[in-house]
């Protein structure tokens, strides 16, 4: 996966519930009560990782990305705590995804991207 195709994976995935152009993107299955396609969360956390690689250093982001990044990572918590409030068995590792998710959004945001020791 190159940077634009991480980039466009990435906005269209943010901003998958006010287009409504996917059925199958993240946040509309987790909108549904569904549990992500499989390595759906995987194809996620690789995207950002090397939009976060080609970011790095560069003092502005575009508003697009921004958006689809904030997005992604706000709602995806959102919905998954709605479905589980709702009686959704939701699979055993996704909250765990979503907040690899969020935490790997707040490093592109900051510039930093920790080290595992």
């Amino acid at each position: 996966m190159n940077y634009e195709t991480a980039r466009q994976f990435l906005i269209d995935q943010g901003t998958a519930l006010e287009t409504k152009i996917n059925p199958d993107a993240f946040l509309m299955r987790l909108e549904q009560g569904k549990p992500p396609i499989p390595g759906q969360a995987t194809n996620i956390l690789l995207a950002l990782k090397i939009s976060f690689e080609m970011l790095q250093g560069d003092p502005l982001l575009d508003r697009e990305l921004v958006a689809g990044l904030y997005l992604l990572a706000m709602e995806s918590l959102k919905l998954f705590e709605a479905g589980r409030r709702k009686g959704v068995m939701w699979p055993p590792l996704l909250k765990e995804d979503i907040e690899r998710i969020s935490i790997a959004v707040k490093n592109i945001f900051s510039g930093v991207w920790p080290t595992d020791k």
